[in-house]
C-alpha cells in the first residue's frame, strides 16, 4: 500500500507535536507492510490558489503555477492508495499551510456538476481516490476543541472520499513534561498500534483510539502549569522554541504554581514502596505552607502543613525558585545556610533528580 502523509506543522523535532504523534502513526504503518511518505509542507514551496481555473480550462488537471505542489506533491498525492493529513489545530480548525495544500487538490477535479443520491452536487473526480486519516493535535485539555476542525472536514468531504479515522490529541503539549514519560509512552504506543490497525483493517479499534486519546493530565494542574510556562517566557523574553532549547524550566510565582509544577518534577521512582511526605515552608515573597504525598504511583500535593514530614524544607520562596529554576547552586545556597533542611537529606537528593533534568 502507498501512503502519502502531509504534517503541516511549521514546527519541529519535539517542540511539534504533531509530528511527533505523525511519525507514530507512520511507523506503525510501515511495521504493517506499507509504504510511507512523509512530506513537511514547511519546506516546500507551495504558492497559494488565485481562483483562475486554469486547470479547468487552458490546461485541464494541471495548476497555472509551477511549484513544489504542482511539481511534485499534487501527483503523489493523486497516486496514493491512502493519504494521512496531519496538522495542529489553529482557530478551532486546520492550520493555513493545510488549507492552502488542500486548495491546490482543485486540479483533480473536472468542472462538470453531478449530484449525490441526497441531490446535492458535487464535481467529479478526475482519478479514483484511496481513503484519508486525519491527524490533529491541540493545547487545550478539553477534546471537544476539534469539534469544528471535524464538522469541517465532514462537510468538505468529497462524496468519493471515505474519512477512515480521525486522530485527536487534546492537552499535546504535556506530552513532553517531565513527570508524563510514562502515559506520553503509552500514547505514541497506541498511536504506532493504530498505524498497525489501518493497514490490516481500515480502522482503528476504540479500546486503540481510548488509549490514544486518554486523560493525559488533571486539568486545573495543566492550566496552571500552561500559565507558569507563559509567564516565563515573557519575564525572560524568549520564545517557546527559544525556551526548550536552552532547556529553562517554569518558574512559579505562586504557592499554587509552585505545587502544580513541583508534583510532576519530582522523582517519585525514588521512595520505593515507601509513602513519603515533603513538607515545604515558605518565606518572603511568598509565604505559605504545601506538602507533597509521594509515591511510586503518585505525588499528590496539598496545602498546609503535614502531620508527620519525612523531609521539611524552610526556606524564602525565591531561593528556591531560584534552585529549581537553575539560576543558583542548591547545593552551595544550603552550605551557606540560605535555606534548611530537616530529614533525609540522601532521599532528599533523590528525589530532585528528576527535577534537575527537567
Amino acid at each position: 500500500m502507498n501512503i502519502f502523509a502531509i504534517n503541516s506543522s511549521p514546527r519541529t523535532g519535539g517542540a511539534s507535536k504533531t509530528e511527533l504523534m505523525l511519525n507514530a502513526l507512520a511507523a506503525g504503518m510501515r511495521e504493517a507492510g506499507a509504504e510511507v511518505e512523509v512530506v513537511n509542507l514547511r519546506e516546500k514551496r507551495i504558492k497559494s490558489c488565485i481562483g483562475c481555473f486554469t486547470c479547468w480550462t487552458k490546461t485541464p488537471g494541471r495548476c497555472i503555477h509551477q511549484d513544489d505542489m504542482t511539481l511534485e506533491l499534487f501527483p503523489k498525492y493523486m497516486d496514493a492508495d491512502l493519504l494521512v493529513f496531519a496538522t495542529p489545530l489553529y482557530y478551532h480548525t486546520l492550520n493555513g499551510a493545510m488549507a492552502t495544500f488542500r486548495e491546490r487538490t482543485l486540479p483533480g477535479l473536472y468542472p462538470e456538476t453531478e449530484f449525490d443520491e441526497n441531490g446535492k452536487s458535487y464535481h467529479p473526480m478526475r482519478y479514483q481516490p484511496g481513503g484519508m486519516v486525519w491527524l490533529s493535535v491541540c493545547g487545550y485539555v478539553e477534546d471537544s476543541e476539534f469539534d469544528a476542525l471535524s464538522h469541517y472536514l465532514h462537510r468538505t468531504r468529497h462524496k468519493d472520499f471515505t474519512i477512515l479515522a480521525e486522530i485527536y490529541r487534546s492537552a499535546a503539549e504535556a506530552m513532553t513534561s517531565p513527570g508524563l514519560e510514562e502515559i506520553a509512552k503509552d500514547i505514541l504506543r497506541a498511536t504506532t498500534q493504530a498505524g498497525r490497525e489501518l493497514i490490516a483493517s481500515g480502522s482503528i479499534s476504540p479500546e486503540t483510539m481510548a488509549k490514544i486519546r486518554q486523560p493525559i493530565v488533571e486539568p486545573e494542574r495543566y492550566a496552571r502549569m500552561g500559565d507558569l510556562f507563559w509567564k516565563t517566557c515573557v519575564a525572560e523574553g524568549v520564545t517557546p522554541k527559544e525556551f526548550y532549547e536552552k532547556k529553562m524550566v517554569p518558574r512559579p510565582d505562586s504557592l499554587e504554581g509552585f505545587m502544580a509544577f513541583f508534583a510532576l518534577a519530582l522523582n517519585s521512582d525514588a521512595v520505593g514502596d515507601q509513602t513519603v511526605t515533603l513538607q515545604f515552608h515558605f518565606s518572603g515573597a511568598v509565604t505559605g505552607s504545601c506538602y507533597f504525598v509521594i509515591t511510586k504511583e503518585a505525588v499528590e500535593a496539598e496545602k498546609g502543613a503535614a502531620a508527620d514530614p519525612d523531609i521539611v524544607i524552610d526556606t524564602p520562596f525565591e531561593v528556591w525558585m531560584d534552585i529549581i529554576t537553575r539560576k543558583a547552586d542548591g547545593q552551595r545556597l544550603f552550605l551557606e545556610q540560605k535555606y534548611q533542611v530537616t530529614g533525609d537529606l540522601n532521599l532528599m537528593i533523590q528525589l530532585f533528580q528528576q527535577a534537575e533534568n527537567v
